[in-house]
């Protein structure tokens, strides 16, 4: 079963969106609330002292007004997000039985597992019965290989026809998944990017290959702002604490925000996924910054917006 979430109106899902063109906002600061205009919070909130400019910092609909539930905002100051955390990977199955599995090189960038896979396609299947594959512009993907075979199961393209020819978005039997092709054909770009991979640590499951590897395995994904080809992020000794992991989550948020895109999918992993958003919801209703403090279950999709508020 796959968990399909959405934290901005349900419209948001299912409805054409307008689209608008971004302006690239050069300010190195920026402020970002999630914007939830469908929940009710039945309270009275309590005013709260300005933000500083100088921080990335996370608020609520209290924030922009501390006098009703609702705003209205610029569609040109938003960008709806996708958040997707990838399927099961075999790390996952023998980790969460014994948590000294995930030291094992067994797992050295971990695959995805047949359920996995199920779960990939069960996604897919969401995603396209509401019709968000049709307006997704980008996907974000983390360059390990189990979300990136996530990334393709669940946004990858068509079946390829007659006389019709189109880079592979990953080859046959990727990561001993016994899985056919996934084509490109009418599917949005895939892009990898280092920036919203697992919080680094001593686990050889979160180690990634070299760039060139992958690209021999998904031929159609887009690695160019990747600068290093070998992994020289992780180590074999040290771990990312969780705050310097939100803090890379919040610079990823701004370099998603100098994209032009206007929605977007990002394909991450559970840890990247809750420090990123335990910066958001401070003065939130307690049931909406529980529902952003919960873990990401695999393959779970949640869609936010991301509104500017300068």
């Amino acid at each position: 079963m796959s968990t399909f979430t959405t934290f901005a109106a349900c419209p948001a899902l299912i409805s054409e969106p307008r689209h608008n063109n971004f302006t690239q906002h050069q300010q190195k600061h920026k402020q970002w609330f999630l914007h939830c205009p469908a929940m009710p919070l039945n309270r009275t909130p309590t005013p709260t002292p300005n933000p500083s400019p100088s921080i990335l910092c996370l608020s609520s609909l209290y924030e922009m007004n501390t006098t009703v539930g609702q705003s209205l905002l610029p569609l040109d100051r938003t960008k709806t997000l996708h958040l997707v955390r990838h399927a099961q990977g075999i790390h996952n199955v023998y980790g969460e039985k014994d948590s000294k599995a995930y030291f094992s090189e067994e797992y050295f960038d971990a695959h995805l597992t047949p359920l996995g896979w199920q779960q990939v396609e069960n996604l897919r299947k969401d995603v396209q019965g509401c019709g968000l594959h049709k307006r997704i512009e980008l996907v974000i993907t983390s360059p390990l290989l189990r979300t990136m075979q996530t990334a393709v199961g669940v946004f990858g393209g068509e079946d390829l026809k007659d006389g019709i020819e189109a880079p592979p978005l990953m080859l046959a039997n990727v990561g001993k998944s016994q899985h056919p092709a996934i084509s490109s054909l009418n599917c949005p770009p895939i892009m990898a990017v280092e920036l919203c991979r697992e919080s680094l640590n001593s686990y050889p499951c979160d180690r990634r290959r070299s760039i060139s590897e992958y690209q021999q395995m998904f031929p159609a994904i887009d690695f160019s702002v990747i600068e290093s080809n070998a992994d020289i992020l992780w180590k074999a000794d040290d771990r990312e604490k969780h705050e310097l992991v939100a803090a890379r989550g919040l610079k990823f948020l701004n370099w998603l925000w100098t994209r032009k895109e206007k929605e977007i999918a990002v394909v991450s992993h559970a840890t990247f996924l809750k420090c990123m958003l335990s910066n958001f919801g401070k003065y939130c209703h307690p049931s909406l910054k529980g529902e952003l403090n919960r873990i990401f279950a695999n393959c779970e999709l949640r869609s936010l917006v991301l509104v500017d508020r300068w």
